[in-house]
């Protein structure tokens, strides 16, 4: 292989550094309105009446639109193939306001300070009712978030929205009350992740226009190019047809944008106005009024017998999905479909959970999916269960963790074909010198240094359901044009493709010219989520090039008057071995622009049966003060089984993003609400999100296994990197101090307290 296990540069990394306009906000026509929405203030009310006839007189004012003026259609944002198991609970506009931040009416303008100006006159009464914003006292609460009559969900997920329930389900496997009967040692615990904003650098925004035939185009910054169409069909009401959506480079998504949170409103004002139109969010507005991680309450019963055999898990959640349903029925699955298999051995397992509606924002996708949610709990109560067994929590792990071929019946029993967890550990405990630093180091009288461990796994794509495709056609001159469906947010795909591309081709990675996602020209693909691009358009690549080189062989053997079985093809020329006859690809091609009746040009699809799960290995290492609570992070130590590792740079990279983000979500980051439903945390001066002095020194390594269903042995990496710093940070405050915080993040004021408590 020439280019795959190659740290080769991204495609377009001179563009993004010399500052070319490549975002969606450079792209827009300079005579395109500018829309601005006016949100409301309170959490929960109905409007009695809006009036806009003053703001409507503000000079460059075009149009002020409201819930009078909008489809009655419901749809859902969320960015999943149809049908959608998200529930269809969305209006464009709705009277019924269901969190500070909704959207009571769409203004545009031709100028920014006309905007701001028609906002300000609006008039608008509203009946104001109780928000309902405890989670925990959602279901079946007389305080009904979704009482409309055509409410639906289109996939039976156990949702009833007169009890607030976006979802439910439950599922087992083996005589779990057996189990637990047989075990020496029970312990049962309740962990609380807070919501997290994925913080990206560039917000939401999007554009439309009409082009010259009267369609409708949107340019966004979306991971779901394909999904934002059917959305917009679903809440316009207009066809599929009239409607295409053009991605050009994203500002960073991390499952953010796998929400349709803005596209529906430019879409609308061009649709209406026939003009193009534009909306950005202020970073206020991407902090009130996005698609942040759900908060969940996870409670486990774990069993194990007093030598640390694990026999029984049983896990709960509760995930808050607030305002609307989008990904609430899904996420929830991960919490412990994605952390309970990590312990395959065990007996028998039970999974349950409710997901309910809220007052508050409405949550999303955030890397990781719910798995980091449910992985920060069950990792926890293995280190307590360790504790109370006075067994060294790694030694509890390797008698307990999944390792090559087994059947993991929480996963829907799919077989770990490749699994290298136990040499991720290995290379992790020489990495951390985790022998001689546990559980403690104690530095001097009030700082004492700690260290932990965490095991992660995910998933690469949803198996049966996710799709993708790529198309590769011959140019002229022997290039090729590989154009995918999948969407490029910042991790390199468009590079990775092209170097898997390249070695199939036996071609120079240059001579592959990557197009970016258009729908009415790019083949379909499901979208950049789930952790699915390399693992599942990957193959979708393997599989094209490989018709694709059936046909430049079967159009040589005519020119060469050749047998097919006897031609070789080195990637540039294609040779007739018996009578060593040979064409070059560049003079096939240029001849295939002449009385040909043979296109070189292949396009296939892959969807995979299994999700081969990537594994990893994380530990940290913090520093405690004991007298204030502050923690310090020291070390972070990583590795990852992602199969074969196509670009070595681009998954380094990816790795210390995601735990960076797994820092700030274990230490920093909580989505604060006050009594009323009012976003506290609406900026980054009061969310806070690490910086490169808070995150101590990481370090990333790999070990390799080889995923038979995957491209080149390759699965996913994207999402399980943020999985490990959470329950592996709380593990090492707990071996440095004895405190155990159960609920995200853990601040120093909850370390002190605790500390506190202790000492009285």
């Amino acid at each position: 292989m020439k280019y795959v296990n190659k740290g080769i540069r991204k495609k377009d990394s001179m563009s993004l550094v010399t500052g070319k306009p490549v975002y969606t906000d450079d792209l827009v026509m300079k005579d395109a309105l500018i829309i601005k929405l006016l949100r409301s203030p309170y959490a929960h009310a109905i409007i009695t009446d809006i009036n806009i006839e003053i703001a409507l007189k503000v000079p460059q004012v075009v149009a002020i639109y409201t819930y009078k003026d909008v489809p009655n259609n419901r749809f859902t944002m969320a960015g999943q193939t149809y049908p959608e198991p998200s529930p269809y609970d969305r209006l464009i506009l709705d009277k019924h306001l269901r969190y500070v931040g909704d959207v009571v009416a769409i203004v545009a303008a031709e100028s920014e300070d006309a905007v701001d100006k028609a906002l300000k006159l609006i008039k608008v009464k509203y009946e104001i009712l109780t928000p309902l914003l405890d989670f925990t006292k959602a279901l079946d609460n007389e305080i009904i978030i979704h009482p409309e009559d055509n409410w639906k969900a289109l996939c039976e997920v156990g949702a009833d929205n007169h009890r607030n329930l976006c979802a439910s389900d439950s599922t087992s496997e083996g005589d779990i009350a057996k189990a637990f009967n047989e075990s020496d040692v029970i312990l049962t615990r309740t962990y609380h992740t807070k919501a997290n904003q994925q913080a990206t650098m560039e917000t939401f925004r999007a554009f439309a226009y009409k082009d010259i035939y009267g369609r409708l185009n949107v340019v966004s910054s979306t991971q779901v190019t394909f999904h934002v169409r059917r959305i917009l069909s679903n809440a316009l009401g207009i066809p599929k047809a009239q409607i295409n959506v053009i991605k050009p480079r994203i500002g960073g998504g991390f499952g953010s944008k796998q929400t349709a949170v803005c596209e529906v409103y430019p879409a609308f004002v061009t649709l209406m106005t026939g003009r193009p139109s534009k909306i950005v969010f202020s970073r206020e507005e991407n902090q009130i009024a996005s698609s942040p991680r759900h908060e969940m309450k996870i409670t486990i019963k774990i069993g194990a017998t007093k030598d640390g055999h694990i026999k029984a898990i049983d896990l709960y959640t509760l995930s808050n999905t607030g305002a609307y349903g989008e990904h609430g029925p899904t996420t929830v699955g991960l919490s412990g479909h994605k952390s309970i298999p990590l312990y395959s051995k065990i007996e028998a397992f039970k999974f349950s959970y409710d997901v309910v509606y809220t007052n508050v924002m409405s949550a999303g996708a955030y890397r990781g999916y719910g798995a980091t949610q449910g992985i920060f709990a069950l990792e926890s109560i293995i280190d307590e269960l360790a504790a109370k067994l006075n067994i060294n929590p790694i030694v509890l792990r390797q008698i307990n963790m999944t390792s090559q071929g087994d059947v993991m019946k929480a996963y829907y029993n799919e077989t770990a074909n490749s699994c290298a967890l136990d040499k991720c550990l290995n290379k992790c405990i020489e990495m951390m010198d985790w022998n001689s630093k546990y559980p403690r180091v104690v530095i001097n009288n009030h700082k004492v240094r700690g260290v932990g461990c965490a095991l992660a796994m995910q998933g690469s794509s949803i198996s049966n359901v996710d799709v993708a495709s790529v198309a590769i056609k011959v140019n002229d001159d022997g290039f090729y044009s590989l154009m995918i469906g999948a969407s490029d947010m910042g991790t390199g795909c468009d590079t990775i493709l092209a170097q898997m591309a390249a070695d199939c081709l036996l071609c120079d990675v240059d001579d592959i010219v990557v197009y970016g996602v258009n729908t009415d020209t790019s083949p379909y693909d499901s979208g950049s989520y789930a952790s699915s691009t390399t693992y599942l358009t990957g193959m979708a690549v393997v599989k094209t090039c490989q018709k694709l080189i059936k046909q430049i062989k079967d159009y040589a053997a005519i020119i060469l008057n050749a047998n097919l079985d006897d031609l070789d093809f080195n990637g540039r020329i294609i040779k007739d071995l018996k009578s060593n006859n040979f064409i070059t690809l560049k003079d096939l091609a240029n001849m295939a622009m002449c009385n040909n009746n043979n296109s070189l040009y292949a396009c296939e699809s892959h969807s995979s049966k299994v999700s081969p799960p990537p594994f990893m290995v994380g530990m940290a290492e913090v520093e405690v003060d004991l007298e204030t609570g502050k923690i310090d992070m020291i070390n972070y130590k990583a590795v990852v089984d992602c199969g074969t590792v196509i670009n070595p740079n681009l998954a380094r990279i990816q790795t210390e993003g995601g735990i960076v983000q797994g820092i700030g979500m274990a230490l920093f980051e909580d989505v604060l609400y006050t009594k009323d439903g009012k976003v506290k945390t609406n900026s980054f001066m009061q969310y806070k999100i690490p910086t490169r002095q808070d995150i101590g020194q990481i370090e990333v390594d790999f070990e390799s296994s080889y995923e038979p269903t995957g491209p080149f042995g390759a699965k996913s990496i994207g999402e399980i990197v943020i999985n490990t710093p959470s329950p592996a940070i709380a593990n090492a405050i707990y071996n440095a101090c004895n405190v155990r915080i159960r609920e995200l993040p853990i601040t120093p004021e909850k370390v002190f307290m605790e500390l506190k408590k202790a000492n009285e």
